[in-house]
């Protein structure tokens, strides 16, 4: 490096010799690089045929290896047992013997050489194969030397024979896998093939069943070899499991046979869930089920049949009281998860089988076989229903209220309302007890929905807590409770409870007022009832998340007392019908107090009921139409409801004059369309001075074409002058108006109706003049009407043009 140069030029030299030396050093590394793939390399890849690329390896030389060697002890045990079972007889005793002797010690002892040698897959192959042929030898021992010997015996020694062989085999050559689970599969055959054999029943093979799975569940907690292990737990699963179900079958037909083995196997699996952590909980479940099995069987021998479930259930209940820890806790709390469990689900199945019955006291009046005051009563469904269904119910309540949780208390509060629906059906009421027991579950239903917190205290809130000060409230009791917004809405969990208890009263309400139609005193009577008990619950503080609902709900019962006064009294429906009217007129008038958008909606639901039951008789309809309006106009006084009633009770007026305008045999349609037009036009001229930017087609064009357009067509099958006169004049009027005001639908639509009434009143006279004219003029003057308007397409096309900008300036 010259150091006499300039600063600049050394500087310049310097970074190109970096530059160089950075070059060189990345072309360096990237041989080296390639140098150490050459070098350990785990093997080449094969040349490509013909020049191609090399495609990559689909298989790993020990996988390819593992699949011949396999494959190569496969078809050898398979000659083998061929050469045994066919090619038998055709070697004397003494030559068979030396063959399978040969073969199977050269198979056992050739792991040994070539494990010396470091051949460990082509071992393992060998021994598998000997172990194999140490079948096949027993299974030649006992054709040719013990022939006359039971075949369940001589399997049962001969499988502890190999167990004891393999086992001691695979501790001579501990590095073969093999042989210590094959003598662990061989081992779970001795006890129960020597129990079959010694004549035993069921339950002698059971438990030696059980035996031998506690010798696996002692071997798993032995330093075995993983696969030995592995064996061990495959083999106890499977036979513990047929054990457990023998003890099952046993509980129910024998049941003092079947309790002490159901009690060994909840043993069995409690010692297993000490060591299986992560299966302790269903281990202990399994345990649980067997020990209920086991307790309640005899118990449930012994009384009749009718207990059967109860006493289960009370077996069930009993272990999941365990669930609780006690102080100190004595049960790890898995094992206390899986009781719990298993406990549930035994108490769930009792719930499950006392089902039916509530379903015969919810649905049961329904099917009615008598007319409505008849004073007969059907028959209970699911009549004859053991009456322990009710004591299950009950015990269910009790023990999930004793839980002291809120899903406890919630689940206790359920079924204590299915609790009195099934009492009416199990222990077969009196008609009065059975409707008073509806009723106090329905009082109760629906006092848990107006007081979720009864059920949710101590569950966590899913929602923002209510704010410190609630919004003032207008005055009145139901306005107080009614007003919507007036509370903040609860927690999800309690909404849910609220609504959960809103279904149930009002299932089991509707089943009261079904069962009650039977006699009309009891139809008043609970009617009644249950209009008081829906207000008080539209009425409750806090009873936001169902207000509406009960509120709707009251309505409707009151609807029923109308009705039902209504048939007392013996009126004609269409009288009936108006009647009915006072229930939508009473809501409307507590809606300003009374926010309810359920109640007003089954108001109208009642209020279409009221009309459908007076259309058959056109005046009475009227007269209900006109209610339905005045109805509807005091609805739109209310801000809120303006829009939507206002045009409603616009079309029961309506409906109503048009009704009685057909009673009195008007046919002539300006009759029934003026009333609609006039007003249609003075709420668009309304409209259009609110809002000069609405078009006249949306202020006027309604209004307009509802009168116009039905009396154009009665213009055309009316012989009478007068009509045609009128008509042409108030559309020339409109057509004017339109013209001076320069709006849009006037104008077209008069001017159209206009043109078709000239066309109507000229028509006769072009029919007469045509023809008093020759043939050949028509044609002719459609063909110079032709030309004359081919010659100045384009002239009327730019006049049309101008006229649309212009009336498009229109309003």
């Amino acid at each position: 490096m010259d150091m006499n140069l300039p600063p600049v030029e050394e500087l310049r030299r310097v970074d190109a010799e970096l530059a160089r030396l950075d070059a060189r050093r990345a072309e360096l590394l990237a041989r080296r690089a390639w140098l150490l793939g050459v070098l350990y390399a785990p093997a080449a890849r094969p040349a490509a045929p013909f020049g191609g690329v090399a495609a990559p390896p689909e298989t790993s030389p020990r996988g390819a290896q593992n699949v011949l060697l396999t494959l190569g002890g496969t078809l050898l045990a398979i000659a083998a047992l061929a050469f045994t079972l066919v090619s038998w007889g055709s070697m004397g005793i003494a030559g068979r013997s030396a063959v399978l002797l040969a073969v199977t010690s050269a198979a056992l002892a050739a792991p040994a050489v070539l494990l010396r040698r470091g051949l460990a897959s082509t071992a393992e192959a060998l021994g598998a194969l000997g172990l194999v042929l140490t079948v096949l030898d027993a299974y030649a021992l006992h054709r040719v030397a013990l022939p006359g010997t039971d075949g369940t015996e001589y399997a049962a020694g001969a499988s502890a024979v190999l167990a004891g062989v393999w086992a001691g085999y695979g501790g001579l050559l501990p590095r073969l896998r093999l042989p210590f689970p094959a003598a662990v599969a061989a081992a779970q055959l001795p006890l129960p093939l020597g129990a079959a054999a010694a004549g035993g029943g069921p339950a002698a093979v059971a438990w030696a069943v059980l035996v031998t799975v506690a010798g696996d569940l002692l071997l798993l907690g032995r330093p075995a070899g993983l696969p030995a292990r592995i064996t061990a737990g495959a083999s106890a699963g499977v036979l513990g499991s047929w054990a457990l179900l023998t003890g099952g079958w046993l509980s129910l037909a024998e049941p003092w046979t079947g309790a002490p083995l159901l009690l060994g196997c909840a043993a069995l699996c409690l010692y297993a869930a000490r060591a299986a952590r992560p299966a302790a909980p269903a281990l202990a479940a399994v345990a649980g089920l067997a020990a209920v099995a086991a307790v309640a069987g005899p118990v449930r021998a012994a009384l009749p049949w009718e207990w059967a479930v109860p006493v289960y259930t009370v077996g069930g209940l009993a272990l999941a009281a365990l669930w609780r820890p006690a102080r100190p806790a004595r049960i790890p709390a898995p094992v206390r998860a899986g009781f719990g469990l298993a406990g549930g689900s035994v108490a769930a199945l009792g719930v499950l089988w006392a089902l039916p019955p509530v379903l015969g006291g919810l649905l049961g009046p329904a099917d009615r076989s008598a007319g409505v005051w008849s004073g007969a009563h059907a028959a209970p469904v699911f009549g004859g229903y053991p009456a322990t269904a009710a004591l299950v119910l009950l015990l269910g309540a009790v023990a999930a209220g004793a839980t002291g949780r809120p899903w406890g208390r919630w689940g206790a509060a359920a079924l204590g309302w299915a609790l009195l629906m099934a009492l009416p059906v199990v222990l077969e009421l009196s008609y009065a007890a059975g409707l008073a027991v509806r009723l106090v579950a329905a009082a109760g239903a629906l006092a848990v929905a107006v007081r979720p917190g009864v059920l949710t205290r101590g569950l966590p809130e899913s929602a923002p807590k209510a704010p410190a000060e609630a919004p003032a409230r207008p005055a009145g009791a139901w306005g107080a409770s009614w007003t919507a917004g007036a509370v903040a809405a609860p927690p999800a969990r309690g909404v849910l409870a609220a609504w959960t208890g809103f279904v149930a009263g009002s299932a089991a309400a509707a089943s009261a007022a079904l069962l009650a139609l039977d006699a009309r005193g009891a139809t008043f009577a609970v009617l009644g009832v249950l209009f008081g008990l829906f207000v008080a619950a539209a009425a409750a503080p806090g009873a936001g998340a169902v207000r509406g609902a009960a509120a709707g709900a009251a309505v409707l019962v009151a609807a029923g007392l109308v009705g039902a006064g209504a048939a007392a009294a013996g009126v004609a429906p269409p009288t009936a019908g108006l009647l009915l009217l006072l229930v939508p007129a009473g809501t409307a008038v507590l809606a300003g107090r009374v926010r309810s958008a359920a109640a007003e909606a089954t108001a109208g639901a009642v209020g279409l009921v009221a009309l459908a039951l007076t259309a058959p008789r056109p005046p009475v309809l009227a007269l209900a139409l006109a209610l339905a309006g005045v109805v509807a106009a005091a609805t739109a006084l209310r801000p809120e409801r303006r829009r939507a009633a206002s045009w409603l009770a616009a079309a029961l007026f309506l409906g109503a004059a048009w009704v009685r305008l057909a009673v009195w045999g008007v046919v002539v349609p300006e009759a029934y369309t003026l009333p609609v037009t006039v007003p249609a036009l003075v709420v668009g001229a309304l409209r259009r001075r609110r809002d000069p930017a609405a078009s006249s087609w949306a202020a006027y064009g309604p209004g307009l074409g509802i009168t116009l357009l039905p009396g154009l067509v009665a213009v055309w099958s009316d012989p009478s002058w007068v009509r045609p006169l009128l008509l042409g004049a108030g559309a020339l009027v409109v057509t004017l108006l339109g013209a001076r005001f320069r709006l849009q639908a006037p104008l077209v639509l008069g001017g159209a109706v206009l043109v078709l009434v000239g066309v109507h009143e000229l028509a006769p006279y072009v029919v007469q003049l045509v023809g008093a004219l020759p043939r050949w003029l028509p044609p002719a003057a459609a063909g110079l009407l032709l030309l004359a308007v081919g010659a100045t397409y384009e002239r009327r096309l730019r006049e049309a043009r101008a006229l649309r900008e212009r009336l498009a300036r229109m309003g």
